[in-house]
């Protein structure tokens, strides 16, 4: 008999304004996210993207509809927003700490962490003496560390040069693979979409609505200019733009 598996996020027509005269931010969305899935999604400025991130880590309220989360969730942002006056393992700490992780094996869990990240000299330097990249890695790592089953990511690389994203992007994928996180990931940049995605998302703007998903099941890794990713890339730029021109 085959035993069906409860999806983590599972929303049913979520409908977001800010105020009851304001205009809809989010229009009747539906989307379902199993455990250990890669979602990214893209869209136009002001489409909702960040709002709909914001709603599923308790940020924002729904105005109608349902979120249903059956695992807690860890929200990353552009920024690293990492403690300046801690060291990158106090600041895993601080998270584990949080979570209720016991305070002796704090330690030893937060050089695990770093490990995973592949940082495990950085325990004792402070954000300002690491890179940006390194940054989000220690983010990533401190995400981790409230164990939690879903990873929600704001545009984490944005800010980033290109060969610096692309090695986080790597980094990424590895750390997926090995902790069976579920990631919904919002982006501007459609190949890095189809990069890391299972599945790649477009969404509407004015108001925000799904308005089409590619399953990319070629397997990882990819490399953000191999053909592979530029054809999907091009057919989901092709929309995305047919869609920016509609509202503009």
């Amino acid at each position: 008999m085959e035993t069906t598996v409860a999806p983590v996020i599972e929303i049913k027509n979520l409908t977001k304004r800010y105020s009851e005269s304001g205009p809809i931010v989010i229009d009747s969305l539906n989307l379902t996210i199993q455990p250990g899935e890669f979602v990214a999604i893209v869209g136009a400025s002001g489409c909702g993207k960040s709002t709909l991130l914001n709603i599923l880590s308790g940020l924002e309220k729904p105005s109608s509809g349902s979120v249903e989360l059956n695992a807690k969730a860890s929200l990353m942002f552009q920024e690293s927003a990492l403690l300046p006056w801690l060291t990158a393992g106090k600041n895993i700490e601080l998270a584990l700490k949080l979570s209720g992780y016991p305070p002796e094996n704090r330690r030893a869990r937060a050089q695990e962490l770093l490990e995973l990240v592949h940082l495990s000299h950085a325990y004792n330097q402070r954000p300002h003496e690491l890179s940006g990249g390194m940054r989000q890695r220690v983010a990533i790592a401190r995400a981790i560390a409230q164990d939690r089953k879903i990873l929600l990511m704001d545009e984490p690389f944005s800010a980033l040069d290109a060969i610096t994203r692309d090695l986080l992007h790597d980094e990424l994928i590895r750390i997926w693979e090995e902790t069976g996180l579920a990631v919904l990931f919002v982006t501007h940049n459609v190949r890095e979409a189809v990069r890391l995605g299972q599945r790649v998302i477009l969404m509407s703007s004015k108001p925000g609505k799904i308005i089409r998903q590619w399953k990319i099941d070629f397997a990882q890794p990819r490399r953000i200019d191999s053909n592979d990713v530029a054809h999907f890339a091009s057919a989901i730029t092709d929309q995305l733009r047919q869609e920016i021109i509609r509202h503009a």
